[in-house]
C-alpha cells in the first residue's frame, strides 16, 4: 500500500505500456492538416475507400429493425455460423460455431487470444519487424516478448532455425503475421509450414494474425497454419476481421477461430470486458457472407487500385538516393530501408514531417530502426507529391553523407 497523502500512482501495466506510434503520427498529421498545412499522409493503416453500400445498408436495416440490444457475448449466432462455414470451406476442417468469437476489432481479438494463453513469466516469440501492438499486448498479459529479427535480406521472413533457437522452456506462444504489417511480406506455404512444424515439435501455441489475408498481389496467396495438419490446428489461434478487407476500420469487428477450450476462454474474457461487439454492426458484416458476389466484387475493385499504388510507390522509393525497398506482396504497406542516409527512423520521420510535410511511421515502433513504414492506402496524387518531397529530403541527407573531396 502506498504511504503518505500523495496520489497512489499508476499501475505497472499503465506505466510500462507504450503508445501506438501509428496513431500518434496520424494524430499529428491531422492536426497539421486542420491548421491548413498541405500534408502528405502515409501513416495510418486504413483503407481510403468507403465500406461497401450493401454492407452499410444491412447495418442500417438492423438499426431500423431495433437490433440495438445486447447479443450473445461471442457474437451474432448467424454471423458465427457463417464464419465457421467459410473457414471450413477454406480447409480448416470441422469448425463449430462455438469455436468462433466476434470481438470489437481485430486488435482486441489478438489481445484476448494472448490473454487466454499467456501467464506471467511466459515468453512469446515475436518476429520483427512486428505490428506495434504485439509486444505491448504480451506485456499487458504479464508475459515477456522475445523478439527475433528478420530483415529485408530474407524478405522479412523468419527462418525456422532462428525460430527454433528462440524457443525456450518458458515459451508459450509464437506470433505469426502473414500478410505482414508493416512489411507487406507474405510467407510462401512451404516456409510457413517449416515454422509451424517447429511450433508443433515444441508444443507451443501459434497466434496467426490474418487480418490482411485477402489483400495479396502478384498472384501470391496467403496460407493459414491451422490448415496444415490436425496437430497444427490444435495449437493455432486464427485472428482476422473485417476492417481491412471491407474498409470497416471504424466498425470495430474482429474475429478469432480457435480450439474450443481457448475460444470458450476468450468468450469468458470478453464477457467481463466488452460484453459483446456492437450488435447492429455485426449484421453489416453478415451481409458479406449472405451476398458473396458483391463482397468479392468490392474486394477486387479495391485490390486493383491498391496494386497500382503499390507499384507506383515501390518504384518511386527505389529511385530515391540512399533508399532500398522490398517489393511487398500483401496488405497495403511498404517498408523501405533508410540506413544508408545516416538517421535513425525517429529523427528521419520527425524531420521529414517538419521539413517537407510528409507523414510516415518510424520503424523503431515496429522493432526495425533502419526502416520506415508507408501506407499506400492513399491517393495517387498524394503518392506522387509525397515522392517528390521525399526525394528532396533524401537528396539533402545523401549529399551530407558524401565524403569531403581529398585535397592534393
Amino acid at each position: 500500500m502506498s504511504q503518505g497523502t500523495g496520489e497512489p500512482g499508476l499501475s505497472i501495466w499503465a506505466r510500462q505500456i507504450a503508445p501506438s506510434p501509428t496513431l500518434a503520427v496520424d494524430a499529428k498529421a491531422k492536426a497539421l492538416k486542420a491548421a491548413g498545412k498541405d500534408v502528405c499522409v502515409f501513416g495510418a493503416g486504413e483503407p481510403d475507400f468507403d465500406t461497401p453500400d450493401f454492407m452499410k445498408e444491412a447495418c442500417a436495416k438492423a438499426l431500423r429493425d431495433g437490433q440495438t440490444k445486447y447479443i450473445a457475448t461471442a457474437g451474432l449466432p448467424a454471423l458465427r455460423a457463417a464464419i465457421a462455414a467459410d473457414y471450413q470451406a477454406r480447409g480448416f476442417g470441422e469448425i463449430k460455431d462455438t469455436q468462433v468469437v466476434v470481438s470489437p476489432g481485430g486488435k482486441f481479438s489478438c489481445y484476448l487470444a494472448i490473454l487466454a494463453v499467456v501467464s506471467p513469466g511466459d515468453e512469446v516469440v515475436v518476429p520483427a519487424p512486428y505490428w506495434v501492438s504485439y509486444p505491448e499486448m504480451v506485456k499487458l498479459a504479464g508475459g515477456t516478448p522475445r523478439i527475433v529479427f528478420a530483415g529485408d535480406e530474407t524478405g522479412f521472413r523468419l527462418k525456422p532455425e532462428k525460430l527454433r533457437a528462440a524457443i525456450t522452456p518458458k515459451t508459450k506462444l509464437v506470433i505469426l503475421n502473414s500478410p505482414s504489417n508493416p512489411t507487406g511480406a507474405v510467407y510462401p506455404r512451404v516456409e510457413l509450414e517449416a515454422l509451424v512444424k517447429v511450433c508443433v515439435e515444441k508444443g507451443v501455441y501459434i497466434l496467426s494474425d490474418e487480418i490482411y489475408e485477402q489483400l495479396t498481389y502478384d498472384g501470391v496467396k496467403a496460407s493459414s497454419p491451422a490448415t496444415f495438419s490436425p496437430e497444427a490446428a490444435r495449437l493455432t489461434l486464427t485472428a482476422s476481421g473485417f476492417s481491412k478487407t471491407y474498409a470497416m476500420t471504424g466498425w470495430r469487428l474482429g474475429t478469432l477461430v480457435a480450439p474450443q477450450k481457448i475460444a470458450s476462454a476468450v468468450a469468458d474474457l470478453q464477457s467481463q470486458t466488452t460484453s459483446n461487439a456492437t450488435s447492429f454492426a455485426q449484421f453489416g458484416a453478415l451481409a458479406a457472407y449472405q451476398q458473396p458476389d458483391k463482397a468479392r466484387a468490392a474486394v477486387a475493385a479495391m485490390l486493383q487500385v491498391f496494386d497500382r499504388r503499390r507499384l507506383l510507390l515501390w518504384k518511386g522509393l527505389n529511385a530515391l538516393p540512399g533508399v532500398r525497398c522490398f517489393r511487398s506482396e500483401g496488405a497495403f504497406y511498404l517498408f523501405p530501408n533508410i540506413s544508408a542516409l545516416g538517421l535513425g527512423s525517429d529523427e528521419f520521420a520527425s524531420r521529414l514531417l517538419d521539413e517537407e510535410l510528409v507523414a510516415l511511421v518510424q520503424g523503431s515502433g515496429f522493432g526495425a530502426d533502419d526502416y520506415v513504414r508507408l501506407s499506400y492506402a492513399t491517393s495517387d496524387e498524394v503518392i506522387q507529391k509525397g515522392l517528390e518531397r521525399l526525394g528532396r529530403f533524401c537528396a539533402r541527407l545523401a549529399e551530407k553523407r558524401k565524403p569531403a573531396p581529398v585535397r592534393a
